[in-house]
């Protein structure tokens, strides 16, 4: 099923083309990440997703709708960054405020506020009022608002910004535990973060979508891995003899201690032994070897 839906979307601020022909499609599935440089678009393009504002031109449907039709209520939700709560309101009344606005009756509402608390490991803190919690706890409480009533599709623009290593983890981990209920997309700078939670990539810039493509997706016939090298500083040695291996086709170096093998994926397992028995060989230990080339390097390689 399609979740979204773009054809030839613009939006124009008089001269000042935010949005400039962007057309896609998400379908179910794994989080969707949308990447690109400050200015881009990403925040036009959630404010028309959420349908916030109406597009200069083109097209775009949410779950079949027309976005910001009132069918779409309580079907999907949106987390900007610098969402705040009200400082003067406990958290379970603000979420049994947000569950009552999408049709719920209190005692739903009150229910399902409790339920998201639990989910964000939060229901200590559900009579404390915002001010009492700190930053990353905060975030953790606005991703619960974002959780209630189960909606199709959530939006979160740079969820673990700003925030400590530990709520971080927590969020990914929340994520990935609600990504088979809910569709994710997600608007982030951190590259490594969305490697581990999303397939699909939309790359923006200057307004105009310049790729949009699957993390873990390869040839028919040739596969690659991403082998970070401990304490390497010279790799030419370990490149000359990986060279070796008939079922390499192509090696980049990436970085000082980075290689990217391109190989025949029909030969996978064989090619893992040959290439684990050479650094065996050569007496050069790895520090960690990835399937795929990394995001950064699928974007700007």
């Amino acid at each position: 099923m399609s979740i979204i839906v773009a054809k030839s979307l613009s939006k124009h601020y008089g001269t000042n083309k935010a949005l400039d022909q962007v057309s896609f499609e998400i379908e179910d599935g794994l989080p969707t990440a949308l990447v690109g440089p400050n200015g881009a678009g990403k925040t036009t393009l959630f404010k028309l997703i959420c349908g916030f504002m109406a597009p200069t031109s083109g097209e775009i449907e949410i779950l079949g709708h027309k976005a910001g039709s009132n069918s779409l209520i309580s079907k999907m939700s949106a987390l900007p960054q610098d969402s705040l709560l009200d400082p003067n309101l406990a958290i379970i009344t603000q979420l049994t405020q947000f569950g009552q606005l999408q049709g719920l009756s209190h005692t739903k509402a009150k229910h399902e506020a409790i339920k998201v608390l639990e989910i964000v490991e939060l229901t200590d803190a559900a009579k404390e009022k915002p001010t009492a919690l700190s930053h990353g706890m905060a975030k953790r409480v606005a991703i619960a608002q974002s959780l209630i009533g189960e909606p199709e599709l959530i939006l979160l623009d740079e969820p673990t910004a700003g925030i400590d290593p530990s709520n971080a983890k927590t969020i990914r981990t929340l994520i990935t535990e609600q990504r088979t209920k809910s569709k994710f997309l997600i608007s982030s700078h951190n590259l490594d973060e969305l490697e581990k939670l999303c397939d699909q990539v939309l790359y923006l810039d200057n307004g105009q979508l310049q790729q949009s493509l699957s993390i873990h997706q390869h040839s028919d016939s040739f596969e690659f891995l991403t082998l970070t090298l401990k304490g390497s500083e010279n790799l030419k040695p370990i490149i000359k003899e990986i060279q070796k291996i008939p079922l390499v086709s192509n090696i980049v170096q990436t970085q000082s201690n980075e290689l990217s093998l391109q190989y025949d994926s029909e030969h996978s397992l064989d090619f893992e032994v040959q290439l684990l028995t050479c650094l065996h060989k050569k007496q050069c230990q790895y520090q960690s070897i990835y399937k795929g080339k990394r995001l950064e390097d699928k974007l700007f390689s």
